[in-house]
């Protein structure tokens, strides 16, 4: 595993490639190590596979660090930090953008909003520190207005539009989000 660039303007967030070794035979990817992670136990690993156009969140965890890590294709990822709204409601989220490719990886702290929009068919695998139980999974719209992701237009799709899933389609607002988990507490 390579080391982390330090170039996110999100704090806890972290990028990185991963070395890739081959021959004719195959090759070789070491995806994740725990001297990396030393307070991060990973409870449950997952594989997504996304065809393209589809748009997966934004989504949020109060309890639980992602680990991302771009098997094959091309996303858009899109990243929400809103522990700032946590503590001033008139807080604006910082966000935050970029392109990854096969082999790449991201760190995304609790309290980061996540979501990605595969421009290529994707696999992505990800580890996790909680295993799902359904309790921490929140979201909000992927267009909401007031966190103004500029989402890339996937040609082909009607409109323009990306592929989302029921639960994706209805999250709430950002600030009905907020709103909901401080009457929660």
């Amino acid at each position: 595993m390579t080391e982390a660039r330090p170039d996110s303007t999100i704090p806890g967030v972290r990028y990185g490639a991963i070395a890739r070794f081959g021959d004719t035979r195959g090759s070789f990817r070491e995806l994740w190590r725990a001297s990396a992670y030393e307070g991060a136990p990973f409870a449950q690993a997952n594989l997504s596979t996304s065809a393209v156009g589809v748009l997966r969140g934004l989504h949020l965890h109060r309890r639980q660090l992602d680990h991302w890590v771009l098997a094959g294709g091309r996303a858009f990822v899109a990243l929400v930090d809103v522990r700032p709204m946590f503590l001033n409601r008139s807080a604006a989220p910082r966000v935050e953008t970029r392109a990854l490719v096969a082999n790449e990886w991201v760190d995304i702290p609790v309290g980061v909003a996540h979501g990605f929009l595969a421009l290529e068919a994707l696999e992505l695998v990800y580890l996790v520190t909680n295993e799902y139980d359904g309790s921490d999974e929140l979201g909000f719209a992927w267009d909401d207005p007031q966190v103004g992701i500029a989402w890339p237009e996937v040609p082909g799709l009607p409109g323009g539009r990306p592929i989302l899933s029921e639960r994706d389609e209805a999250n709430p607002s950002l600030a009905e989000l907020v709103a909901r988990l401080e009457v929660l507490g």
